[in-house]
């Protein structure tokens, strides 16, 4: 069973091997902040009973890092379990849980062999509270976490949260450990580097990283997630530039990651640049 580890003071991070999800609390005099709350009512259950068993005081709010079902679909359970809880999260998640729920719920439907599926189906909707545009502060009363906006990347909606009393910065997916960041046909591959480097300009040497899927890390290893993100928008750019045309981009770039990976970033970053970066050509 996952324990809360103490990654900095008053920060705990338990990975569940299911998706490799990362939850995070975070202490304040007031109580504790959850970040994100796992992909099912029933394995949000088993978050509450580990919060409860690290006992480092009450759950008083919730963040959710974007709107992909894996990170939000604990929330009703916490809010049974621990009573009304302010639920943070970007104004564009917050308006896309339900469409992007959706998907997922039609996906599941059809999986019937999928051993989770009647787990994911049972789950009920709740959505964010409060919702921000770019940045907000949050007191945990002798303690202030920062959620910021810092650009598309892995969705138009992703936060990052940054404790600077611990120096401590939850990536959510714009960071991950365990895969390479998923690139999905809602992200943004063309600005995800630049976002990232928002995100590494809010880092020092000692940062601890908590991404969001995969073991804790630090800014050297999103430095070189951000220069294979790099690699890939330049690519693209490149391959356009020369007038490539999109189905035949994945076989003709050098890529850092396997091509399968990568098949909605290339239709993605063709569609997402500009007119006067691209060479028509008709094959």
């Amino acid at each position: 069973m996952p324990d809360f580890t103490e990654v900095a003071p008053r920060v705990w991070v338990a990975h569940y091997d299911w998706m490799h999800v990362n939850i995070t609390l975070i202490g304040g005099s007031d109580g504790l902040l959850m970040v994100d709350t796992h992909g099912s009512a029933e394995q949000a259950r088993v978050v509450a009973d580990d919060v409860r068993r690290l006992g480092a005081g009450p759950l008083t709010g919730l963040v959710n890092t974007h709107e992909h079902w894996d990170h939000h679909f604990g929330n009703a359970t916490m809010v049974e379990q621990f009573g009304d809880l302010p639920i943070h999260a970007t104004e564009w998640a917050r308006d896309h849980v339900e469409e992007s729920a959706a998907r997922t719920f039609e996906h599941y439907e059809g999986a019937t062999d999928h051993p989770r599926r009647e787990e994911i189906l049972a789950t009920t909707l709740h959505l964010p509270t409060h919702p921000f545009s770019s940045a907000v502060q949050l007191d945990l009363g002798d303690r202030a976490v920062e959620l910021i906006h810092p650009g598309r990347g892995h969705t138009a909606g992703d936060l990052i949260v940054r404790v600077p009393d611990a120096d401590v910065l939850l990536g959510g997916d714009l960071i991950e450990e365990s895969d390479p960041p998923f690139i999905g046909d809602d992200s943004w591959p063309l600005e995800w580097p630049t976002t990232l480097d928002l995100v590494l300009s809010l880092m020092t040497d000692a940062t601890v990283v908590v991404p969001g899927h995969g073991q804790v890390v630090d800014r050297d290893f999103v430095q070189d997630q951000r220069v294979e993100l790099g690699v890939i928008a330049e690519t693209i750019r490149d391959l356009a530039f020369r007038g490539v045309p999109q189905s035949q981009a994945l076989a003709e770039g050098e890529w850092p990651w396997k091509r399968e990976l990568l098949e909605s970033a290339v239709r993605l970053g063709y569609e997402h640049l500009p007119r006067s970066q691209k060479q028509l050509r008709l094959i």
